[in-house]
């Protein structure tokens, strides 16, 4: 009956360093996981990878990717966009877009 009670005592035990060792692999999984994002991706275009520059857009700061011209946007910066008035940065946008590239 003893040995029960030892082997017992054993398996709880055991429990109690794969459960501690479980939450110590997962933390470095996320530390690990925020670094690479930090070094990879900050700085780049989620679309495509390639170098993201800062710009304004009608007091609203964004980010344009200068490979594929993807916009990024921040919650707050985002926020602040929507804020505006729909109608007149949506046309604004639009057709400044079109004249660029037609060129007129």
């Amino acid at each position: 009956m003893t040995d029960a009670w030892e082997e017992r005592k054993k398996a709880l035990e055991n429990k109690y360093f794969h459960d501690l060792e479980k939450e110590l692999i997962e933390k470095i999984r996320e530390e690990t996981q925020e670094k690479l994002i930090r070094k990879y991706c900050l700085g780049r275009c989620p679309k495509c990878g390639d170098k993201i520059e800062p710009i304004d857009f009608r007091g609203v700061p964004m980010d344009k990717c200068i490979n594929c011209g993807g916009v990024w946007m921040g919650p707050k910066d985002f926020r602040i966009f929507s804020e505006k008035d729909h109608r007149t940065w949506f046309d604004r946008w639009f057709k400044e877009e079109a004249i660029d590239k037609n060129g007129s």
